[in-house]
């Protein structure tokens, strides 16, 4: 249940910030400058800005706390609170939705819970076999990969900016990579349409493979449950995804490194990877 009321949230949350930036302007507007309205549309259009910048830049990955947008957020509450004396307290209950919002997004929403307690991906383990398929549904064994050391990134799908950024920034480093020997396996429980297309876009020496019904993700205990955000659906996406991570084996399928991380707008950087495959502690 969690999960699925997470799926919403995401859905409308910008959404509701876009609304209230609309409504406050346009008072502003109509009617002239007020604190209160002020204050609702500060708090509500960093939000707005926020999730449009996610998908013009391209960035990977963002801090957890994100605290200048946090900050800008506050000041629009406490803007509009001055102006509690101006009567109607429509605009401080939308500045106090946007800051709800947005905190809600913070603490709640962008944190996996549990993830310290998997017992299948810890270093110096070896990775379990298992089974994936090419973009041409043929399946693929974990097994081709021993031999030589494999970096797996389980990735939510096309429709998640963040990860389609990570692999750009993955894909830039292709040539220190394939000086390493590496098998750079990336993996979605999307449609193989999505995988194929993604393969084609960026055209490197990688794996392009689908998780189909997140068996895998399941097996590893990596299973985004609800995870897509509501709506996709209709996309072709699956309503469960996969969690984000990055697994670094060497080339008897032993793992070097485990990023679980705990926040999906929080990854770790290519430099790291290239770091534990040359042996330096990370």
């Amino acid at each position: 249940m969690n999960n699925f009321l997470k799926s919403i949230f995401i859905s409308t949350f910008p959404v509701v910030a876009l609304a209230i930036a609309v409504f406050s302007g346009r008072e502003i507007l109509q009617n002239g400058f007020t604190w209160q309205y002020g204050g609702a549309f500060l708090a509500a259009f960093p939000i707005v800005l926020f999730f449009l910048l996610v998908f013009i830049n391209k960035k990977p990955r963002t801090t957890a706390a994100l605290l200048p947008w946090t900050i800008s957020i506050g000041i629009g509450m406490i803007l509009s609170i001055i102006g509690i004396t101006e009567g109607n307290h429509l605009g401080i209950s939308l500045a106090g939705i946007a800051c709800s919002l947005w905190l809600s997004y913070l603490v709640w929403y962008s944190r996996f819970k549990d993830r310290s307690k998997n017992t299948v991906l810890k270093v110096g383990q070896i990775l379990p076999d298992f089974q994936l398929e090419d973009s041409a549904s043929r399946t693929v064994a974990s097994s081709n990969f021993k031999g030589n050391p494999s970096i797996y990134m389980f990735y939510r799908g096309n429709w998640c900016p963040l990860c389609m950024a990570q692999i750009k920034e993955i894909a830039n480093q292709y040539k220190a990579l394939e000086e390493r020997g590496v098998n750079m396996v990336l993996v979605s429980p999307q449609p193989h349409k999505y995988t194929a297309s993604l393969a084609k876009k960026f055209q490197v020496g990688f794996h392009f493979l689908v998780d189909k019904g997140n068996q895998v993700a399941q097996k590893l205990q990596i299973l985004g449950k609800n995870g897509l955000p509501f709506g996709f659906q209709a996309l072709g996406y699956d309503s469960d995804t996969v969690m984000p991570t990055i697994i670094i084996t060497d080339k008897h399928g032993k793992i070097l490194f485990a990023d679980l991380t705990d926040n999906y707008r929080v990854r770790p950087e290519p430099s790291t990877f290239l770091k534990v495959l040359d042996g330096i502690s990370v």
